[in-house]
This record gives structure tokens, C-alpha cells and sequence, in this order.
């Protein structure tokens, strides 16, 4: 079953020069590496205030960047001038994150974020603390986490195309982080991504009121203690549908792939799709799991999935 899981193409297309070693690139050591209709800056930061209040886009040149900006006002898109090039290198501000985020809204298109880590173990490629913020084309990777958010009821965080590898931890003592970990925000959409590798946690933790998964991979085969592959951890409406879910061997918690308002019942859950997804088991592995755990005690919308030997559709906890 695992075997012919895998036949579906498990990456999105742009993925594949993310993931494959690209040529070396060099430090930004010529030129502003940072253009905003022309005009270059130095630091991020610069470019950001440079906008301030209003609208628009910084185009980031190829190679790494040892730096980050906290943007508190207007409307900004991080563009990569080339994307899966533009590669923001192990930087953080404020503890927190390459790009902190907490001014009108937010785009990223084509940016690498990779080797965030800080003192409370949170270290993310993007800190959303209000707002909406869409992230496209986006390769997130070898970090305590990817994108971590506050609480925002009246907002929308949509993340397309894009891979988050490598991510994630339960250690030292400090609350654990995750690939993506979203407070109470009003919509989440992740759609065509790619999940892998997780170091620790789960995959897609979400407090949002309203979700929107669909055609993505969570790929857990070299996945090493992680948790549930999707975490509804306050419970949820919307749908979770066409997705591939693949368990990996080595695991801190295999009891179930999706979890439904597992710590808390603040959002409700009736109605919550989840159908037209695949998931399966390694082979041999000698163990079973559950595909959906629901802790909300409200009435789920649990279509047709193809769910490999070991695997039962739905518990009630």
C-alpha cells in the first residue's frame, strides 16, 4: 500500500529547484540586495520603514541573507527576484523570527527561510502577529519551526505551493514548536504544500476557526518523533480534503493522523469535512493507528478515504 501511495508525485512542481542543491551562492557582497522600484537598501529593515504605511513590494536579489525586518505598518510583498534563491540564513529579530510581521498585511513569494532557532526554541522563518499573510513558492527548512502566528479572529493566513522540511521539536523542557503553528485566526488555507521530514511536534497545528486543507503532502517516512500530521487543537470547521498522509516508523505519538480539539472545545467542529484523502502505514510496522481522533463530541463530515491496513477511520475520545 505504501508503495503505491508513493507513485502520486508527493512534491508540487515548483519544489523541485527548491529542494534539489542549487548552485553556491554567494553573501550579498554587490549591489543593494534589496530593491524597492528601483531603489536599493542595504538592510531589510531600511526597505521596510522605507514603505511604511503604504503599499508595496521589496524584491530580494539571490543569495544568502544574514539578516531581518519586523514590518509594523502598511501592506507589503517580499518578492525573490529569483525564486528558491533568495535564502534568509539563521538571522532573527526581536527572538523571533526572519520577518516579523505585525502591520496591515503580508505577502512572501519565492524566499527560503532556513536555521531559525532562539532561545525559547520558537525560532521560525516568519512570526505573524496580526493580519492577513499569503506565502507562495516558499521553502521553509532546518528550523525550530516554520511559521508560528498569534491570534487574529478576523484574519486569513494562506500558504500555497510551498515545503516545509525539517522542522519542529519536543526537547529541553520548553513547549514544543512545529512545522506551522497558528493562534486563533479567523481562516487558514494551505493548499499544494509539501510536509517532511519533522524533527519533533506536528506537522500543521492550527487554533484556526475555519480550515482549508487541500491537495497537499505530509510526508513522515524520515520524520523522527514526531506527532499527529494535522493538530485541530481547539477544534474547527471547513474541510481537509485530497490530501496524502504517509506515518512514519519513528514517532513520539502514532495514534492518530488528524486530531479534532484534542486540548480544548473553543471553536466548533460540526460539520468538518474530511474526505477524498489517502493515508497508510509503513509496511511491517506492526502497529495500528486513527485516521481522525475526535475529542469535540460533535458530528464530523467523514466522507470516503483510501486508508491503508492498520489504519481505523474514526475514535471517538
Amino acid at each position: 500500500m505504501i508503495r503505491s501511495l508513493l507513485r502520486r508525485p508527493l512534491l508540487p512542481l515548483f519544489a523541485f529547484p527548491l529542494l534539489a542543491a542549487p548552485a553556491p551562492l554567494p553573501a550579498q557582497t554587490g549591489g543593494a540586495p534589496y530593491q524597492i522600484d528601483g531603489r536599493g537598501f542595504t538592510r531589510l529593515q531600511d526597505a521596510v520603514d522605507a514603505i511604511g504605511e503604504g503599499e508595496g513590494t521589496i524584491r530580494i536579489a539571490p543569495g544568502y541573507h544574514r539578516d531581518c525586518a519586523v514590518q509594523t505598518a502598511g501592506v507589503i510583498a517580499f518578492v525573490a527576484a529569483e525564486p528558491g534563491r533568495a535564502i534568509f540564513d539563521g538571522v532573527t529579530c526581536e527572538g523571533k523570527a526572519a520577518l516579523v510581521l505585525r502591520g496591515e498585511g503580508a505577502r512572501i513569494d519565492g524566499v527560503v527561510f532556513q536555521n531559525m532557532r532562539v532561545p525559547d526554541g520558537n525560532g521560525a522563518g516568519i512570526r505573524l502577529e496580526r493580519s492577513d499573510l499569503e506565502v507562495a513558492n516558499s521553502l521553509f527548512r532546518n528550523s525550530e519551526q516554520g511559521i508560528l502566528t498569534a491570534d487574529d479572529p478576523q484574519a486569513t493566513l494562506a500558504i500555497d505551493r510551498s515545503t516545509f522540511s525539517r522542522l519542529g521539536r519536543c526537547d529541553r523542557g520548553l513547549s514544543c514548536a512545529h512545522s506551522v503553528y497558528t493562534g486563533i485566526y479567523g481562516r487558514v488555507v494551505v493548499t499544494r504544500t509539501r510536509f517532511e521530514k519533522g524533527s519533533g511536534g506536528h506537522y500543521l497545528k492550527t487554533r484556526a476557526i475555519t480550515v482549508d486543507v487541500n491537495d497537499n503532502s505530509f510526508d513522515d517516512t524520515q520524520g523522527t518523533g514526531t506527532n499527529y500530521m494535522i493538530d485541530l487543537s481547539s477544534g474547527s470547521t471547513g474541510r481537509i480534503t485530497n490530501n496524502l498522509f504517509v506515518q512514519g516508523r519513528d514517532k513520539e505519538n502514532y495514534s492518530a493522523f488528524i486530531a479534532v480539539a484534542a486540548e480544548e472545545r473553543k471553536n466548533p467542529s460540526r460539520g468538518l469535512v474530511v474526505e477524498g484523502n489517502r493515508a497508510s502505514l509503513p509496511a511491517g510496522i506492526g502497529r495500528n493507528s486513527v485516521f481522525v481522533a475526535d475529542w469535540s463530541g460533535e458530528a464530523l463530515a467523514i466522507g470516503a478515504n483510501q486508508l491503508g491496513a492498520g489504519l481505523a477511520r474514526f475514535e471517538k475520545r
